[in-house]
């Protein structure tokens, strides 16, 4: 199947399936699960093909919810995974095999210690000779302390939801100042995903448009991708898809400049190709 755009946040749960793991992720509400059909029928809603899966928080380490929905897409799926800093070489490269891209740290629910523990140095330094992404969920002023270990590690990061600002405060906050001086200098690569986290006002979300404006102007278009970060879990609001579309068109005015951030970009960073 051709690529005609690529989510690049999003979910596969399915509890009866696959039960959720003891800890401290989020615990998903009924409606807020959905397997690889739903995801397919919300994407072809949106004319979006392809679909960067991140494990949520419910599943811990146990991938094996996102790695069944990728091995039934037949390739229009890859992932983020969750591993165990002492996970073992094999259990990587097996990962890679199965279309796995990076792995994710959740540092405001599952692991909040995951980059200043003496092992993280090591664990970062093993993602990073895999050519995979290290993704980061971290919101508001905690990206003052992560930067510069994102930055000194040399791994390649992937920021969701726009570092997630604090809708509160301008455009100056320290900790989404951070977060700009990291796309300026470093090759990090932002999420234009999930506004509906980062508004005071809810949809159309008119009031995240100076936090995006400023994340492609100091990214630049090509370190940016699109995600919707279904199936919108843990929020109060009404999330719908089309919406967070409209907000990426909103963006991005220009149908070239959509096309490299919701198809072309993923494309090239996370090896989504035509032949499926």
């Amino acid at each position: 199947m051709a690529i005609a755009g690529v989510d690049c946040h999003a979910h596969v749960i399915e509890p009866q399936r696959f039960p959720y793991a003891n800890g401290p992720g989020y615990m998903p509400r009924p409606d807020e699960t959905g397997d690889w059909e739903a995801f397919r029928r919300v994407l072809a809603s949106g004319g979006v093909s392809h679909g960067l899966l991140v494990q949520p928080s419910c599943y811990g380490t146990d991938n094996a919810c996102m790695l069944d929905a990728m091995a039934r897409s037949r390739g229009r799926l890859k992932g983020i995974a969750v591993i165990a800093p002492q996970a073992t070489d094999g259990e990587l490269l097996s990962l890679k095999e199965q279309g796995v891209v990076g792995i994710r740290l959740h540092l405001m629910r599952s692991d909040p210690a995951a980059l200043s523990r003496s092992d993280a140095e090591g664990f970062l330094a093993r993602v990073k000779a895999l050519g995979w992404f290290v993704e980061v969920y971290a919101t508001g002023d905690v990206w003052v302390a992560v930067a510069p270990i994102l930055r000194q590690s040399g791994v390649r990061a992937l920021i969701a939801h726009l570092g997630e600002p604090d809708p509160s405060r301008d455009l100056g906050q320290p900790g989404f100042q951070a977060v700009l001086a990291l796309g300026r200098e470093t090759d990090v690569v932002m999420k234009l995903s999930a506004p509906f986290r980062s508004t005071a006002r809810g949809a159309p979300y008119r009031d995240v448009d100076r936090f995006a404006e400023a994340v492609v102007d100091g990214f630049g278009l090509d370190r940016c991708v699109w995600g919707s970060d279904w199936p919108f879990l843990d929020t109060p609001q009404r999330v719908e898809y089309g919406d967070l579309l409209d907000c990426l068109a909103r963006w991005l005015p220009d149908p070239d400049h959509r096309d490299r951030v919701l198809r072309r970009n993923p494309a090239r960073l996370f090896g989504f190709t035509d032949e499926v």
